[in-house]
């Protein structure tokens, strides 16, 4: 597996993950009825920041996006966000995808890395995150609307870099 520089041509492949993802709504917040092209418009970062896919071959396994967190005053914070393919998880893909984020927002000399919106009961994820150094700051309660647990809360997760 290698992450690399997101090019155009991986979006046929990078678009059914994301599309996955949001239709599942139990991980992300994104409009599940999103076309490709609005799709594209929020996964793609425009420079500075970065979009990567961890690829094996020609194949696309996941994706990662990641740049400053806010303008201004809190320029100095990173953030990033991640997707695997249903099949390629429980491999170390977003555990790989988030240290290279991690290595990233540290060679451009972010202070730190937040996550805004971890949804509490995404286990895998919040796992990955304690694993690599991130805690829990704060939890905004029944902020997120699961399709079979209700209202659950989402994690805003915080990393010293």
């Amino acid at each position: 597996m290698t992450i690399r520089e997101f090019r155009e041509a991986d979006w046929p492949q990078v678009w059914p993950i994301l599309r996955d993802i949001a239709r599942a709504q139990d991980t992300f917040a994104y409009d599940p009825d999103m076309s490709a092209d609005e799709a594209h418009e929020l996964w793609i970062e425009p420079p500075p920041g970065l979009t990567v896919v961890a690829v094996a071959g020609d194949q696309v396994l996941g994706s990662a996006k990641m740049g400053t967190n806010r303008q201004g005053p809190g320029s100095h914070v990173s953030t990033a966000s991640f997707i695997v393919a249903a099949d390629a998880r429980g491999q170390g893909l977003g555990t790989a995808l988030c240290r290279f984020a991690i290595d990233w927002a540290r060679q451009r000399g972010y202070a730190s890395m937040q996550f805004n919106a971890v949804v509490e009961s995404n286990r895998a994820a919040v796992s990955v995150y304690e694993r690599l150094g991130f805690r829990i700051v704060g939890t905004v309660p029944g902020a997120f609307a699961h399709p079979t647990l209700g209202r659950v809360g989402l994690n805003i997760m915080y990393k010293e870099l």
